[in-house]
């Protein structure tokens, strides 16, 4: 069966899911995450893609990005695959890809839903029971979107900066957005590929 078409969109917000190959780990170390990040951060600037919010779990990755080309997410996770791959399987001799066929992406058309995907992302490893909060997991976008820490990889976008008049104040409304935990519907839907539900009035 021929495969269906990836929406190529510029300038709209896409939730991109890469996970490692049959589902096994695909970073090993710390030195493996430092690795992919500054791969995803050069081949960001080199396509013109903005990472709004990322984590790195054991073995897959979750991004929130924006392209100013349509082609744009499709090469950048080209590039960072194959690199990462390549890293890989020289440093631990090994040999194929690290990662599970095509990265998957949803369009994100809704101010709601992205703030929803922000929460869904960098709560992965709260979820996981790897850390009890966001702010405690080295390998996420939070501390940069939430706390302002200095991060070269990440562009706050638009509505995230539009949450108050000044970076304090935005990443003050930011941080209350994690005070609840996602409805499960939502977490069900992002999982699963689920038709999205209705949360918090019309996500």
């Amino acid at each position: 069966m021929p495969r269906l078409p990836r929406p190529r969109l510029a300038d709209m917000p896409f939730h991109v899911i890469q996970r490692g190959n049959n589902r096994a780990a695909c970073f090993f170390c710390d030195g493996d995450r430092r690795r992919y990040l500054e791969d995803l951060r050069i081949q960001a600037l080199r396509h013109g893609v903005s990472v709004h919010a990322y984590v790195l779990m054991t073995n897959h990755v979750h991004l929130l990005v924006t392209a100013r080309e349509p082609e744009g997410v499709s090469k950048l996770m080209k590039f960072v695959g194959q690199l990462y791959a390549q890293y890989v399987n020289r440093r631990y001799e090994r040999s194929g890809s690290s990662w599970d066929g095509r990265f998957h992406s949803r369009l994100i058309d809704s101010e709601s839903y992205l703030l929803q995907c922000h929460r869904y992302v960098e709560c992965n490893p709260v979820r996981a029971s790897m850390v009890r909060h966001p702010g405690a997991y080295r390998w996420s976008s939070y501390r940069a979107n939430a706390l302002g820490a200095p991060d070269p990889l990440v562009t706050p976008h638009p509505l995230i900066r539009a949450l108050g008049r000044t970076d304090a104040e935005s990443q003050a409304a930011y941080r209350e957005l994690f005070l609840q935990e996602l409805e499960s519907a939502f977490v069900d839907h992002v999982r699963g590929g689920r038709r999205r539900p209705k949360l918090n009035g019309g996500v």
